[in-house]
């Protein structure tokens, strides 16, 4: 099912911005600047990263990210280390598995969670409310 970058990106924050720990009481957006947000500041590259992989291995999606996402973010050092995902301030890597759930399955496909690489989601067949801190 082909979407648009425009839809993809409302699927995803429906599914994420709900649940991120960045919202304020009222429920929107607790960032200073929300246009900083790591996981939508790159959002084309995210949704390309992830529906240029054909897994249901998510450390084939972390690689994905890794390699076309995290390499043109401004966060990444020299290194290619990272501070903000170091500290768990990065939406983007800590919310991978929702995130590639949402483009996945609003693309048409379902990942088969039994093979996901992921230890802390063994078994877990919740959706969105429940999310998967990688």
């Amino acid at each position: 099912m082909e979407r648009s970058l425009a839809e993809l990106e409302s699927i995803v924050r429906s599914w994420v911005c709900h649940v991120c720990v960045e919202r304020n009481a009222a429920g929107d957006c607790g960032l200073e600047q929300p246009s900083d947000c790591s996981l939508f500041q790159l959002f084309p590259h995210v949704a390309e990263a992830i529906q240029s992989v054909k897994s249901d291995d998510i450390q084939d999606y972390i690689e994905a990210i890794r390699r076309d996402v995290c390499t043109f973010c401004v966060d990444r050092a020299f290194d290619g280390s990272c501070q903000k995902r170091q500290q768990v301030r990065c939406a983007l890597d800590a919310y991978m598995l929702l995130v590639v759930d949402a483009i996945e399955e609003a693309t048409g496909k379902t990942l088969e969670r039994r093979r996901l690489g992921s230890e802390r989601n063994a078994g877990s067949q919740e959706r969105p409310e429940s999310a998967v801190i990688l």
